[in-house]
């Protein structure tokens, strides 16, 4: 079974993988393989979420790394983006993020950053896998005199929230901007307010309050209703919900309506060209992008790559290519000029900052780009097949695909969740009602190769 999706290890807590034997595990695994590489004592950085299995998962990698020799250096609840800035900040030699991001409560996860702020190599991760496949791993482990320490950071919230900060003119202020933020219960709910108050904006806050169980409950970026009402009710300028890690961001216009990642990515790229800083010309997207957004794009002189899903192939293209800004229409979006990784407090100042700069409402930076009606469905894939078999099981439709694709005007994608056991289904097409037509056959089909 491999370990390693998209974004890290994930699963139900206390069931595997999600187990803290295993989680010792990559923390020793991640330890020796460091000191493979390096000469001194590894430093690795550990954050998490709220989830309250963030405490067993912290306990367990940290006695992993200090059992091989390694120092801890832990940060408590932060967002993951925090946890790349930090790495390079603090000099360490990893990062380990505890999160399962948008996943509901019951779920958790590990994500490992390089001493670059880059997530890890595959090959990395598949060492790691083959360490924890290997049942007399280690067979040497330190004497009593070389085993590793655990340190906690006090100020790493505040660090994080300076570099943030910092990406803005010097002086920059956000006064008189109203701005409801939703951080899920999750590793903002301190960081984007105290941000956004500092910078001089007036800040209404909504779940705001994690207790360890409430984190993604029906609010945040997969849950924006809450803050679309409030945002109406206080007549604010913006809403801005994260989800449970902060890696991403999805924005609320003064009308109410979802701003998604896609749409955010058109506003920064637009401007970043008109400043001339838009490298190439170019962004890096998904094949979940929208169509009618990459028409947009080319109006403005803007060409668009495509990637599969996921940040990690997004930042890839982006890294070979020398581009400068990419992302998801789930709202994980990456600027290299300041991160390395998916930024919801660094991607909500930038937006707030180009709204103020231009004296635009968000809905005016947005009156421009129209989207091709796109229908989504998820197909959780049955408990006694692994996702290998359900990919193998719906090879059978591709001719059926094909042919559909091929009446349409838009786009047809099935493809297997990289964080969760589910299938995809995505049809993009000018006609609504054809689309949904679609989508029921194409649901129909995949549930009878699967169930």
């Amino acid at each position: 079974m491999k370990l390693f999706g998209t974004d890290g290890i994930r699963g139900t807590i206390n069931q595997y993988p999600m187990i803290p034997e295993l989680c010792m595990k990559v923390g020793m695994s991640l330890c020796f393989i460091l000191k493979q590489r390096i000469s001194h004592k590894p430093k690795i950085l550990i954050g998490k979420d709220t989830r309250i299995s963030g405490y067993m998962i912290e306990s367990a990698l940290t006695a992993g790394i200090t059992s091989m020799g390694g120092d801890v250096y832990l940060v408590g609840p932060i967002p993951t983006p925090a946890i790349a800035f930090l790495v390079k900040s603090m000099r360490q030699d990893a990062g380990m993020v505890i999160s399962a991001s948008h996943n509901p409560f019951p779920d958790n996860g590990i994500k490992i950053f390089s001493n670059d702020g880059f997530k890890v190599s595959e090959d990395i991760e598949n060492t790691i896998e083959k360490f924890l496949n290997e049942p007399d791993f280690p067979q040497s482990r330190p004497q009593a005199k070389a085993l590793g320490k655990a340190f906690r950071i006090e100020d790493a919230v505040g660090r994080y929230i300076e570099f943030v900060k910092s990406t803005l003119p010097k002086n920059f202020t956000f006064e008189g901007l109203k701005v409801v933020i939703d951080p899920a219960n999750g590793a903002a709910y301190k960081i984007t307010p105290t941000l956004f108050r500092e910078l001089g904006a007036e800040v209404i806050t909504i779940n705001d309050k994690p207790d360890g169980l409430n984190i993604n409950r029906e609010c945040g970026a997969l849950y924006p209703q809450e803050l679309i009402k409030k945002v109406i009710e206080t007549q604010a300028n913006l809403g801005i919900a994260h989800d449970g890690d902060a890696d991403r961001t999805i924005l609320i216009d003064e009308k109410g309506n979802i701003i998604d990642g896609d749409i955010i990515l058109s506003i920064w790229a637009t401007e970043l060209k008109k400043q001339k800083k838009l490298k190439k010309n170019t962004v890096v997207a998904t094949v979940m992008t929208n169509s009618g957004v990459e028409n947009y794009l080319k109006t403005q002189g803007i060409k668009l790559i495509r990637t599969q899903v996921g940040d990690r192939y997004v930042v890839e293209e982006m890294l070979k290519g020398g581009y400068n800004l990419g992302g998801e229409q789930s709202g994980h979006i990456v600027c290299l000029d300041y991160s390395c990784t998916g930024d919801g407090a660094i991607t909500a100042v930038q937006v707030a900052y180009i709204m103020m700069k231009n004296g635009k409402f968000l809905s005016e930076l947005t009156k421009e780009i129209s989207r091709y009606p796109q229908l989504l469905k998820n197909i959780r894939i049955p408990e006694r097949i692994s996702k290998k078999e359900a990919i193998k099981k719906l090879e059978d439709l591709n001719f059926k695909i094909s042919k559909l694709q091929q009446e349409i005007k838009g786009r047809i994608l099935i493809r297997p969740s990289g964080t969760e056991p589910k299938i995809r289904i995505m049809v993009e097409e000018e006609d609504p009602g054809r689309a949904n037509k679609i989508l029921e056959e194409l649901e129909e089909l995949v549930k009878q190769k699967l169930y």
